[in-house]
């Protein structure tokens, strides 16, 4: 008769990975910590049918992407303001209120992923980059799970025929389409043009202290005259320099307001970010993902969400 002890050695090795694997499918990071927790509870539950025909790795596999592709039944896609619509290069143009009726991509901090290590990053962090994610999103829900499975995992087409309960045939058809769809929505270069560490530390040192001293002058050496810049849940994103920096001299960058702890999610550069309230406390405000070409910044994402913040490590209040 297997035991709770038994099963934990088994699989527990596994859980980031499967974390991973999740967030690439729904691309929420909340979501994907629920999906996990119901996968190991399936498999302990099935445990002691475990015949060991697969591994148990592909076993777990086989769990979490059924599990996945049952939660995206009744879910919709999460994208990016960047997927839903051209962006404005007018530093002047009405910014409209929150869209809270869209479920927006959400980051992922390394330290979840078991990426924090730089070896590991280097090593894979195609398959947790932001850009690459926000693309996974844009394919139907059972080619986004053929593509992460074949072209991120490795398995083999007939691994992952059995994981999805279907042919070989089926499973390369699905992934040509997706590699396909992936090609015109996924900007590669971007991951293959970023500085090395030191330089990544020293460009997120800079922007960190350019912001909070809201020096806007500081923050234009840092970006690259074609940046980018979303703000979800805002569906207005902006293009090109001038736009960017005149936006946030004139509506964001304020003295004081606010306070950033240098962080990494996606395996990119990132902040985790507070803002100053009326009694003089900083509440949690929410995630910036940097992505970086050469040694400068070509897009900013702001992810406005206080829920974000305690996934990072940081506490929801801090004191002044």
């Amino acid at each position: 008769m297997p035991t709770n002890a038994d099963f934990a050695a088994l699989t527990e090795p596994f859980r980031r990975e499967l974390l991973a694997h999740c967030y690439r499918i729904l691309g929420s990071i909340h979501d994907a910590e629920d999906l996990v927790q119901e996968t190991y509870l399936r498999a302990w539950r099935a445990f002691g049918r475990f015949e060991g025909r697969a591994s148990v790795r592909q076993w777990l596999y086989k769990i979490a992407t059924r599990a996945c592709l049952t939660a995206l039944e009744t879910r919709s896609r999460r994208p990016l303001p960047s997927g839903l619509g051209a962006p404005s290069d007018d530093r002047w143009v009405a910014v409209p209120p929150a869209e809270p009726s869209v479920a927006w991509l959400q980051p992922a901090p390394d330290t979840l992923l078991g990426t924090g290590d730089p070896a590991a990053i280097v090593a894979g962090r195609t398959g947790v980059r932001l850009a690459f994610i926000a693309a996974l999103q844009l394919l139907p829900a059972r080619q986004r799970a053929v593509l992460t499975l074949r072209d991120v995992l490795a398995f083999r087409t007939s691994e992952v025929a059995d994981m999805l309960d279907t042919t070989a045939a089926a499973v390369d058809s699905a992934l040509r389409r997706a590699r396909s769809r992936l090609a015109a929505a996924w900007p590669v270069e971007e991951d293959l043009a970023e500085p090395d560490e030191e330089a990544r530390r020293v460009l997120l040192d800079g922007y960190v202290d350019a912001f909070t001293r809201a020096d806007a002058g500081a923050l234009v050496t840092l970006l690259r005259a074609d940046v980018e810049m979303e703000m979800p849940p805002i569906p207005t994103w902006f293009t090109g320099r001038q736009a960017v920096v005149g936006f946030l001299a004139d509506q964001v960058l304020v003295p004081g307001l606010w306070r950033m702890e240098p962080t990494r999610a996606n395996g990119q550069p990132a902040v985790v970010v507070h803002q100053r309230v009326d009694d003089g406390r900083y509440e949690a405000y929410g995630v910036q993902v940097l992505t970086l070409i050469g040694a400068r910044i070509s897009r900013i994402t702001t992810f406005i969400a206080p829920s974000l913040v305690p996934a990072f490590g940081l506490a929801p209040t801090l004191a002044i």
